[in-house]
């Protein structure tokens, strides 16, 4: 082959590399859930490529994090919430999750302050609920 032709295919091979992986980020980044889900900002540190999310459910919290191979996941029952902080910087806003049975906490960093309120809000609202419904012992 002459040299024109490898870098031709050297060129197309680049370019379906890079085309590929802009796919994987884009599909790791959608919404992994139906539901009030809330995603890191890509333009917050740490969460450029594949930004972590947060469901909040009327029966859990769920913190994902998309990775390039896998996904790592942490659940929280919404009984078992006993404080939500949110630290509001300049521009983001951090979400602590602490939980009553002494599990690590879920930690979201990197979400609009607008967001951050509304998780928070959602989770009491769901606690609310739960805790004045009836519950089999």
């Amino acid at each position: 082959m002459d040299p024109v032709t490898v870098s031709v295919i050297a060129v197309a091979a680049l370019g379906v590399l890079v085309l590929g992986g802009l796919a994987i980020v884009w599909r790791k980044g959608r919404p992994f859930a139906e539901g009030d889900v809330f995603r890191a900002s890509r333009l917050s540190p740490g969460n450029r490529l594949l930004p972590t999310q947060v469901l909040v459910s009327p029966t859990s919290v769920v913190h994902f994090t998309p990775q390039w191979v896998g996904r790592l996941e942490q659940s929280i029952h919404v009984a078992h919430v006993a404080s939500v902080r949110i630290d509001t910087n300049l521009v983001f806003s951090d979400v602590l999750i602490e939980t009553t049975g002494g599990a690590s906490p879920i930690h979201c960093r990197g979400h609009y302050k607008s967001d951050a309120v509304r998780m928070k809000q959602l989770i009491e609202q769901y606690q609310t609920a739960y805790f004045k419904s009836p519950h089999p012992s």
